[in-house]
This record gives C-alpha cells, structure tokens and sequence, in this order.
C-alpha cells in the first residue's frame, strides 16, 4: 500500500503535505510544533489534521505490518498462492485481512477439526464437490472406522457436513458480504431483562432501530445498559436472505448431496457466522460510536480549556457544601492565595447572618469583586446567600457558576498536596474554583482531562484511545496560547511541546534555584534539555520583561535574525515590540513574497512574525465569550414558559445541550430547537462556554428538568 497516496486522499490533502508531515513526525518533531513553526513544509496543515493523520499513519503501519506476518504465516504452511498474496496486500482494514488468514489459523479443537482426525476430510471433499452418482450413505459406508470413532454412515455425513460448515464460515468473500448486508438491512434489537424494573434504561426496555441509522450515544446507552444487566441486545439480521444467498451460489442440483449442503450451509451461518459477524458489528458500532463521542468531548474540552481568563481580579472561590460547611478561598489576582475560611449558612447548621458577615469581611479586606462559585452540592442555597449579600452591600460584587468537575480529584491529588500541604481537601477545592476563573487553562490541565466533565459515557471509552486524544487537545490548547517560563507550574510545563514531566519538573527546580529566567537561551541550562527539545518548546514558552523582547512572543528563536533583520529594514529595533508601537507594520510591507525571499524565510512564516509583532504576547483567548457575571438569581419555580433568558452552555452531547441558565438545574435545548436548518450535530451551532439566548419551553418540578429553545419566539 502507498501509505501517503492514501492519507492524501482519506485527509483530502495533497501527497507532498502527507509525505512532508509524515517525514517531519518520523524526526519526532511535535504536532504542536510542526502546526506552528513547520507551514511552509506541509502547506499549513493545523494540529487538528496532523493528529488524523498521524492517527491514521500508525493504523496504515500497524495494517501492513499484520499483512507481512499473515503472508509469512501462510507461506510457512506452505499454503500461499499468487491471488491470495494480492488479496492478502490490497486489504484496507486489519478485519479484511483477519478474514483472509482466518482459514489458515491454527486452531483450537473444533468439530472439524475432530473430523478431520477422523479421515473424513475425503468426504467432506465428495460433498462438496457435489458430482457423485451414488447417494451419500453409500460413499459414507467407505468411511465408517470404529477405531477412529466413525460408528456408522450416518456419523461420517455429519462429520463431513461439520468440516464444510467451517470451511464455508472461514470464506472471507462469504464474511465480508454477509457483514455488509447484515449492517445495510440488520437491526438492533433491545429489550429489557425485567420490564418492571426502574432504571434509566426504561426507553430502550422494547426498542428495535435499524442498525444504518442508530446513533452512536444510543449505542454507549444500550451498552451501559446491558453492562448493567437491564438490557438484553442483539443484532437481527436478514437470516433467510443470507442463507437464500449462499445456497444459490454454493449448492448445484444434485439430488443425493443438495439437501445435506444446504444443512451444512444453514449450520455454518448459524452456528460460526452469524455469532461471529454479530460480535463484529457491535465491536464496529461501538468503536465507531466510542470515536464520536470522543470527538464530541475533546471539542468541549477544548472551549473550556479556551475560556478568556478574569485577569487583575481578587477572586473569592466558594465550594459549597452541607453538612460540612462551605469552604471560601481568597486568591490574588497572580493566583497567590490570601486567606481561608468554612462558613456555615447551608443545613443543617444554617449561620446563614454569621456566614454573610464573615463574606463581607473579607470582601472589604482583599477588595474581591467576584465570587466563584463551585456548581456542586448546595450551590443552589449558597447562591441564595450570595446573592442576599449582594444586595445588603455597598460594594460592587458579581458572582459567576462554575463547573467544579474534576475539583475533588485536584484536591485530592498528590500534586494539590505539593501546591498546598497545610490546608485540607475542601480549601484546596476553593482555591482551585477561584483560579478557574482567573485562568481555567492554567488550573485545568492540573486535573486528569476525562475528569473534567464535559463528555458522555467517558467511563465507558477505550481508556488509552480517550487518554492519547484528550491529552492531544489539552497539549495543543496549551500551545496554543503559550505560557509564561518564569511563573507556569509543572502540570502546564509539561503539556508544552517537546517537554516531558521529568524535564518540567528540572524547568522549576532551575528556576528556585537560580532564579528567574532571563532569555529563553538559558533553557539550554536546565537538565535534560537538550537542542532537540528546545527546537520543540522555545517558541511556545514566553519571558515578559526580559532580556530579549522576542522572548515575549511566539516567534521562535530560528527567526529571530529574520525578525531583527526585518524591523531594522522598517526603521524600528526589537525594543519597538516592547512599547507596541508596531499595530501598522503589516501596512507598511508592500511586496511579501520580495521581502520573504529577502529575509530567507517563507511567506507563511513571514506573515507569522508580522503578526506577532503586531500583537506581542496576544491570547487568543480573549476572542472568547466571556462567562456571564451575574448578581441576582432565579429559582427553578421562578421560570415561566416562554422567557427568555441568557445562559452559558455547560456541555454538549450528541442530541443537545445542557445550558445553565442561573437555576442551579441545567436546562437542555434538544438539537431539533436549536435551528431551523438541518443540522446533523449540535456542535455546528454551539459551543461549550457560549453565551447563548434561550427561552422556556417547559419546567418539570419534580423530575427536574427545564426544556428550553433557541428558536425564540418574542410572541409568547
């Protein structure tokens, strides 16, 4: 197989991009690294393509890699010809091959086997055949051999019959076109264990739904379902069509072997295929529904790691609990934490006058202008607090819901305690809400990413396939926006490219020692921070105030000269991107490709290092929606159908998505309310963390749910 011809055509993409960006991955150059500092070479192509490709490039791998050891294994057994080697290397898939080598796998004891111990292979062969003259019976009396175990005819018939049933079930033409049919006409069959048991699986206790068209959160449903022992699943296949077919293309009109090859046939469909196909259909749909759901969670992760940080605000982060008490943490705008404190305003203590002055005190001390507040358990009732307070004083205080998915774990990790060994879980849980806020990237990737809390089914995944791809939006979002050397803690470091945990840690064990870092040269310094890795993470890790101005931008250290050469020919020096004095210089650039080939850099490359000087240090996070401060609250009682009201959306899953709208109970917006176009996924219209305009459309009090619309209707 040309592997690049294919990733070429399969990515759309042209065979120069694919060869170029394969050859750059085999160097072990980063994604990251390659999306950002490598353009000219691979014609632009963005991390999100380069990670399908090299996806896709380590399958290709792994696929020709099993055909090479099919073709030896069957060579060895003497058993290769020259249609089945071109079969062999023209397969597509690691499941057409499998079917392929399927006949000449050793295998267990099977009935064929034991028949074929038995010398009835000959028979079996005559059957098959179908040209004999005598009846069956007759040619099976040549067979018969107590010592081998064949008492009579009758026990040799069906020894042969069992010999063809598998030969038949081995035929990977047979298989591949039995699974095709069986996915275009099949149906997926569930019902329920108990009908009279409750559980969340009570609309799929008598559901049937053609197995072209079932949607991939319905099958992770029914599958959890039945992993729970409510549901029994099966597929439902087009049997008599199936078997009419094979019967038509292997059984010829002879009367003394026509019925007993339409037994064997039947028997081999029944008993070897179709459990088999079966297998490999649910095996198929899973994975397939496994990777959607996994697209669906990496793109809301990656909203949410994308979220503008609340920069310059003293942030009071509030976990709220009850029994327990709630915990508050005071953290300075730079992340530093102030002070701590439990308050009691929530059952069963309710201190809740005791509570808001303790609130209101360490407003007035710090100068907290926002309050985060973790939406777990009695986030409802400390919101009421809040809120009350607000109102009672003179300060200007806004307060903001946060998702504190993932907080527990934080802070209950070995790192929490490192970060903070003299408080306890819950201070380090509010101090982790605050900084959320202040900076939900810089916090986030301190937590596990399936932690987080923005997918569906996660523990029902292929853990490593989830891990490798969550981990692959958390690196390229940290790239992304790049981070500061002098202040990033070791989990931010070591989603930088090229930077491994190990070397993250050196990274700060330098900087205590030594000091802050002046240059980005002087990460040559730190321990096991070779050449290579510097290549890789220089140009995404930043030196406000340093010593170098283009430290404090993401160009990387092999433009500098380009970029110094350009600025010097514009009049400006490398101290002009300090003062940002540089928003025109794209204005003043008349001829690109000229100066590009001037400078002896791409175009591509060019355009980079302009906008960087532009913009020196830019977040693109702050293009983001900003989450939505809020100083007053709604009870879910409070809601009237056809309100409108402004909300931020929490998640996104394949039917919806789930947007808080200040009641504490998220209220879902179903795909078919969000527009009036079709719309095969809600992830074309929105976004974890928009900020989005939905009205009511019916409040369920008792099993709480709020469904809402983003098709509003100003009439109602």
């Amino acid at each position: 197989m040309d592997i690049i011809k294919k990733l070429a055509q399969e990515l759309a993409i042209k065979e120069e991009q694919a060869k170029a960006a394969v050859q750059l991955i085999d160097e072990g150059n980063t994604i990251p690294f390659i999306a950002r500092y490598r353009k000219e070479m691979t014609g632009a192509l963005n991390d999100e393509t380069l990670r399908n490709l090299h996806e896709r490039l380590l399958y290709l791998r792994n696929l020709e890699e099993k055909k090479e050891q099919v073709i030896n294994a069957i060579t060895d057994q003497g058993k290769m010809t020259e249609d089945l080697k071109k079969k062999i290397l023209s397969a597509e898939t690691l499941v057409a091959v499998d079917d392929l080598y399927r006949p000449y796998r050793p295998k267990k004891q099977t009935r064929a086997t034991k028949a074929k111990e038995k010398g009835l292979e000959p028979l079996a062969n005559i059957l098959l055949l179908q040209k004999t003259t005598k009846s069956m019976e007759e040619e099976a009396a040549a067979f018969v051999n107590a010592e081998k175990g064949v008492a009579n005819a009758k026990e040799a018939i069906a020894g042969a019959k069992d010999i063809i049933a598998e030969m038949i079930a081995d035929m990977a033409d047979y298989r591949k076109s039995i699974r095709n049919c069986t996915m275009k006409q099949g149906s997926l069959v569930v019902k329920a264990k108990d009908e009279k048991a409750e559980s969340v699986y009570e609309m799929y206790y008598d559901f049937r739904e053609p197995l072209s068209k079932v949607t991939g959160y319905r099958v992770l449903a029914i599958n959890r379902g039945e992993k729970e022992k409510f549901l029994t699943v099966k597929v439902e296949a087009p049997d008599v069509q199936i078997v009419n077919a094979l019967n038509k293309t292997m059984v010829k009109d002879n009367l003394n072997t026509k019925a007993l090859m339409e037994e064997a046939i039947l028997d081999a469909y029944n008993r070897l295929i179709a459990p088999s196909i079966e297998r490999d259909i649910r095996s198929e749909i899973t994975e397939k529904a496994q990777e959607g759901a996994i697209t669906v969670f990496g793109k809301n992760l990656t909203q949410l790691l994308m979220q503008p940080p609340m920069e310059g605000r003293t942030v009071l982060g509030w976990d709220p609990a009850f029994r327990t008490g709630c915990k508050l943490a005071v953290v300075d705008p730079t992340g530093k934490v102030l002070d701590t404190v439990v308050v009691y305003p929530t059952a069963p203590q309710c201190k809740v006058e005791q509570a808001k002055k303790t609130v209101h005190d360490m407003i007035k001390k710090y100068n907290v202008s926002v309050i985060s507040v973790g939406n777990g358990t009695a986030c409802r009732e400390s919101e009421q607090v809040i809120t009350e307070l607000i109102r009672e004083i003179p300060e200007q205080v806004a307060y903001v819901i946060v998702n504190e998915a993932g907080a527990s774990v934080y802070s209950a990790s070995k790192l929490a305690t490192e970060e903070f060994p003299e408080f306890d879980v819950g201070q380090r849980s509010a101090a982790s809400i605050a900084r959320r806020l202040q900076d939900p990237l810089a916090e986030l990737v301190k937590i596990e990413p399936k932690a987080i809390g923005v997918g569906q089914y996660q523990h029902d995944m292929n853990q490593k396939r989830l891990e490798e791809a969550l981990n692959g939006v958390v690196e390229d979002c940290v790239n992304k926006v790049g981070v500061d050397l002098n202040t990033a803690s070791v989990p931010l470091l070591s989603y930088i490219a090229g930077i491994s945990k190990a070397v993250a840690k050196n990274i700060v064990a330098y900087r205590e020692e030594n000091g802050r870092f002046h240059t980005r040269k002087e990460l040559l310094k730190v321990p096991k921070l070779g050449p290579k890795a510097f290549l890789q993470c220089a140009g995404f890790l930043r030196i406000p105030g340093g010593e170098e101005p283009l430290d404090n931008t993401s160009v990387h250290p092999e433009s500098y000269e380009a970029a110094t050469k350009l600025l010097n020919d514009l009049g400006y020096t490398s101290e002009s991107i300090r003062g940002g004095g540089l928003s025109s210089l794209n204005s003043q650039i008349k001829d690109e490709k000229g100066l590009a080939e001037n400078l002896g850099i791409g175009e591509m490359t060019l355009h980079d290092i302009i906008e960087e000087l532009e913009k020196p240090g830019r977040d693109p996070r702050s293009e983001m929606p900003k989450p939505v401060l809020r100083t007053d609250v709604l009870e879910m009682k409070d809601l009237k159908e056809g309100m409108v009201l402004k909300g931020t959306v929490r998640n996104v899953i394949d039917f919806g998505a789930f947007v808080d709208i200040g009641v504490h109970q998220d209220g879902l917006v179903h795909i078919s309310q969000m527009t009036d176009r079709y719309i095969k996924h809600p992830l074309e219209v929105v976004s974890v963390g928009d900020i989005i305009d939905v009205q009511v459309m019916s409040v369920d009090l008792n099993k709480k749910r709020i469904q809402l619309t983003m098709k509003i209707d100003h009439n109602k």
